[in-house]
């Protein structure tokens, strides 16, 4: 109950309207948030990098409402790609469809999309492509699909949720198509005819795609994290949740996968001990770094994921 009022209040436009008015939210919201700049941002990951970690930068929006705002979302995505190689930074980017016009036309977003991984392979910058809400699944992986086979841009992965039924399919696909993909359980609000209801079901299923991915990633060769930190393994594996992280090592052990050719991905913010614990043991760690002014939809979920990050929120209400 306390999740689905959190993800309804990500989306409601009289909510946001009154929490990013509130100075403490948007304090709060820097734990999760590297700041509203790109130059901010960019800093953080710096940081990060000295730590022995990598990122994944994103320009935080999505559901634009126009094409001029979805022209405008994919020029800031161009500057990401140019301050990684301007900076040196050891990160990649991460992207969703709907902030770059999935929602308002399909061609638009689609040549967005070309633009951005065109523009960011001229650096050999590699590209995710996050998922969003169910109903832009299927439309999200033949966009995907489009840029690596019509135009040949393969510096790219996408995101699989665990708590879709479909995910076991796709992730089968994926993993023969030699696909970078970063598993993740799923942040969005589904109903029960597309997504699996019960935590429990939800982690089994998380580590049986994770076993697909890690097969997967020792039949095409067990192709390892690029020098520069910017090109992933094939298996990603994103959580917090430490016997999820136990689960895959393990598999990855058995199964004979090197180290350097899986990584662990986790949220700024969220979970430092688990990011040093891993790098400590030689995985590759890439933390979610994002950024921006439209932090508001961002925060409220990560509220909604972890009991303890709303304690956080609550605890520096009352020292305002």
């Amino acid at each position: 109950m306390l999740r689905s009022t959190f993800i309804y209040l990500s989306k409601a436009d009289w909510a946001r309207n009154i929490v990013m008015n509130w100075d403490f939210a948007r304090r709060t919201a820097s734990r999760f948030v590297a700041g509203e700049t790109l130059e901010e941002a960019i800093g953080v990951v710096g940081i990060l990098n000295q730590n022995g970690i990598n990122a994944t930068l994103d320009h935080l929006g999505e559901h634009t409402n126009s094409l001029e705002a979805a022209d405008k979302a994919t020029q800031a995505i161009f500057d990401i790609a140019d301050a990684i190689h301007q900076s040196g930074v050891r990160a990649n980017i991460s992207i969703k469809l709907t902030q770059i016009g999935l929602a308002i036309d399909q061609e638009a977003c689609a040549e967005n999309l070309r633009q951005i991984l065109s523009h960011a392979k001229g650096y050999g910058i590699f590209v995710r492509v996050d998922m969003e809400d169910s109903i832009w699944t299927e439309a999200t992986l033949a966009l995907f699909r489009q840029m690596r086979d019509e135009y040949q841009l393969t510096n790219s992965g996408v995101v699989i949720q665990a708590y879709l039924y479909r995910s076991e399919e796709d992730v089968k696909k994926l993993a023969q198509e030699s696909v970078p993909v970063r598993l993740c359980k799923g942040a969005y609000k589904e109903p029960a005819e597309v997504a699996f209801p019960k935590k429990k079901d939800v982690d089994t299923n998380y580590d049986l795609l994770a076993a697909i991915l890690i097969h997967g990633a020792v039949s095409c060769g067990k192709p390892q994290l690029s020098d520069d930190g910017c090109i992933p393994p094939l298996p990603a594996i994103a959580s917090h949740d430490p016997e999820r992280l136990d689960y895959a090592r393990n598999y990855a052990e058995k199964a004979g996968l090197p180290k350097i050719a899986i990584e662990f991905q986790m949220l700024y913010g969220i979970r430092r001990d688990l990011q040093e614990q891993m790098v400590n043991e030689g995985y590759p760690v890439r933390v979610y770094v994002p950024y921006g002014t439209e932090w508001y939809p961002y925060f409220v979920r990560r509220l909604a994921e972890r009991p303890a990050n709303l304690w956080f929120f609550i605890s520096n209400y009352f020292r305002r």
